[in-house]
């Protein structure tokens, strides 16, 4: 059965779009402000989400632009801002349609239709970079047959910087991101071989306030070829594509 999150403070408008959807056989769960609609999807990610802006707390952008940092899910905008900007800022934050209030049930279901099929499907979890496995749900990442150790001249391997060896047992050893290369990280493997534009990026990422920011990007990106790359000189995963932005090659 198709899931479907609606996010909106009104507690009438959600009863009636609850039972109006649950009679077209849909399931439906409700969630009255931004948090909630962020700790729903992560418990038990929707098929749709319908999705008012004029949050509580967390708005609505800020709710497209947290989802968008790790998940594809269509989200519908249905908010009471009719004019132009507010549908271009949704948009442009990763929202995939607006439409307005008051609004027809039956172009809403449409919407939701369409959105449906233009919906890709599942998400890979678990990426491969080099000899890295990149777990996305757990934000975990191990290397398989790491380098040997650097050894003294007695020939006794040399302990890391913290005074223990760096390689964990069973042949594996831990890579650490910060919280930005593994957001970075996780909108280009959810969407692997296919360019996402750097003002995309930016903005799942950081905002809409800092779609022009590509040094940024390109700081962080460094970044994630210095630890993930076999040669990250010559990255053959973490691909940049002059002018246009980034690509995850498996």
């Amino acid at each position: 059965m198709t899931r479907i999150l609606v996010v909106d403070d009104e507690s009438q408008l959600l009863r009636a779009l609850r039972i109006n959807l649950r009679a077209r056989a849909y399931e439906v769960e409700t969630a009255q402000d931004g948090a909630a609609a962020l700790a729903a999807v992560a418990r038990r990610p929707p098929d749709v989400v319908v999705l008012d802006l004029g949050l509580p707390g967390i708005d609505g952008i800020e709710v497209i632009t947290g989802l968008r940092g790790w998940t594809q899910v269509p989200i519908i905008v249905l908010s009471g801002r009719a004019d132009p900007a507010a549908t271009v800022e949704a948009l442009d934050a990763g929202a995939d349609d607006y439409v307005t209030k008051p609004f027809n049930m039956d172009e809403l279901l449409a919407r939701i239709r369409v959105a449906l099929r233009h919906h890709t499907g599942p998400t890979p979890q678990r990426i491969t970079v080099g000899h890295h496995t990149v777990d996305l749900s757990t934000h975990r990442i191990t290397r398989r047959c790491p380098p040997q150790p650097a050894t003294r001249g007695d020939g006794e391997p040399a302990a890391s910087a913290s005074g223990s060896p760096t390689e964990h047992p069973g042949g594996e050893s831990v890579v650490h991101l910060t919280p930005t290369e593994w957001k970075i990280l996780t909108v280009l493997g959810r969407h692997p071989g296919a360019l996402v534009e750097s003002q995309r990026l930016l903005t799942e990422v950081w905002g809409p306030r800092y779609r022009t920011e590509t040094d940024h990007l390109r700081f962080h990106i460094a970044q994630l070829r210095r630890k993930l790359e076999p040669d990250p000189a010559h990255p053959r995963h973490l691909l940049t594509e002059i002018g246009l932005g980034y690509r995850y090659q498996p």
